[in-house]
């Protein structure tokens, strides 16, 4: 029984070499999305950057600010510059000054300016967990390197700032539910 073992590891090889060329030719699109994931045919490796990963819906890069488009197109955020973002993030990557009401002097509940220093930031989405207002989500854009550090990666609350449409898209099961329970919310109690 000596080399059984070598010639089962070598027909398992040869299986999935040859499979990848079958699943291509007759699996179409379909096959080159589940490729990087469990359920692929042949070989599992992609060819980056022409190919792309299917990326799951609980992935996380870098938090960003949920706004949407008022009546007048000004961008209406959710953020209420609360403080508990910075207050529970690990590293402390993040800063918010709030807008003060130039008459009174008063604290407004809106943000006047928001920063992110995405080289500190771990990726942990504890800001957006304990946000109360749903205000910060968890991006899925991981192409954000760049041959600088320093200043151009603090990124401001316009930068951060991405539609309610665009959370929708990335996260649709997570949106169907966060909807559903706003909308429970909303209606009156009997």
């Amino acid at each position: 029984m000596n080399g059984l073992g070598l010639v089962k590891g070598l027909a398992l090889t040869f299986k999935h070499f040859f499979s990848t060329y079958v699943a291509d030719i007759f699996g179409g699109k379909n096959s080159i999305r589940r490729r990087g994931t469990i359920d692929a045919d042949g070989l599992f490796t992609i060819q980056y950057p022409e190919e792309s990963v299917v990326i799951p819906e609980e992935f996380r890069v870098i938090p960003f600010l949920v706004y949407t488009l008022g009546e007048d197109g000004q961008r209406k955020y959710r953020c209420t510059a609360c403080g508990i973002c910075s207050k529970v993030c690990p590293t402390q990557c993040i800063w918010i000054t709030r807008m003060k009401d130039p008459e009174t002097g008063k604290p407004i509940t809106s943000s006047q300016e928001f920063y992110i220093d995405v080289d500190k930031c771990m990726n942990c989405g504890t800001c957006a967990e304990f946000c109360p207002f749903d205000a910060i989500k968890m991006d899925h854009d991981y192409r954000i390197a760049s041959y600088t550090r320093g200043e151009t990666h603090i990124y401001p609350k316009p930068q951060l700032g991405k539609p309610l449409e665009y959370y929708a898209k990335i996260r649709p099961l997570n949106y169907a539910v966060e909807e559903a329970e706003r909308a429970a919310k909303a209606q009156p109690r009997q």
